[in-house]
């Protein structure tokens, strides 16, 4: 029997995780996928210091969770596996960069933005696209008003445009923009900068810096996932562009 392929790689070396996420050609995360990640990083958190994520392929780091998994039958535990990982992350003590190159949409822009450190290459084109499809993107909710303003926060959320790196960097989303064959040089120049510092002051700063800006992100996780399944999901204006979306055509919206 064939061995189903990996879709989340691990590499460990020098107290580094490097967590690809492969899953062609656009690093869709599935159910399966969130699952994947989740062991990843049971197996990866206790022996590392530093955390990079990456996708894998030319396309993009990640275009976010697989529209399909938004089904009545799947939704509850599609959220409840991909905000695992999340929560999961906001309790690790590593520090988080990810390393974005094309597409970074969705639960994909989440997840990097999300990070202590984002390093963009040019190509780079963050967005949240949930609204077009009568959702919202939960962790983005709590997490992009702190780091970019509620304006911003709004622009994104409220009509799902994309965003390059270039402006990505000016919003503060991103950390910083460099050529596309640049990025693997510059995530590792930003490791050596960090391992020329105390782990040990690096790990408390980080965890203070957490605890004094994001102490309620657990509670305020689980009101967003209470809003997203017992109020957005009942709408028929939710179920008609998950709809719309995977037969391929323009969502009727009712307005309720």
């Amino acid at each position: 029997m064939k061995k189903p392929r990996e879709t989340v790689e691990l590499r460990l070396e020098r107290r580094t995780a490097w967590v690809t996420l492969d899953r062609a050609p656009l690093n869709i995360l599935d159910i399966a996928m969130m699952e994947a990640l989740g062991k990843t990083l049971d197996k990866a958190l206790p022996k590392c210091d530093f955390l990079v994520f990456q996708g894998a392929g030319a396309k993009g780091f990640s275009a976010g969770a697989d529209v399909a998994d938004h089904a009545p039958k799947r939704v509850r535990k599609m959220l409840s596996t991909f905000h695992a990982v999340f929560r999961r992350l906001a309790e690790a003590d590593c520090l988080k960069i990810a390393a974005v190159h094309g597409y970074c949409l969705g639960g994909g822009m989440e997840l990097a933005t999300f990070c202590d450190f984002v390093v963009a290459a040019e190509s780079a084109q963050f967005g949240q696209p949930e609204i077009k499809v009568g959702c919202f993107p939960p962790v983005a909710m709590i997490t992009l008003p702190h780091l970019i303003g509620m304006r911003a926060a709004a622009q994104l959320v409220l009509t799902g445009h994309q965003i390059s790196a270039t402006e990505a960097h000016r919003l503060g989303l991103v950390t910083r923009v460099v050529p596309d064959h640049e990025l693997p040089a510059a995530v590792d120049n930003l490791l050596e900068e960090l391992r020329a510092l105390s782990p040990a002051v690096l790990k408390l700063t980080a965890r203070s810096l957490r605890r004094f800006h994001a102490a309620d992100f657990a509670a305020l996780l689980e009101d967003t996932e209470r809003v997203y399944l017992s109020e957005l999901m009942q709408t028929k204006d939710a179920q008609e562009g998950i709809r719309a979306f995977l037969e391929k055509r323009p969502p009727l919206w009712k307005g309720k």
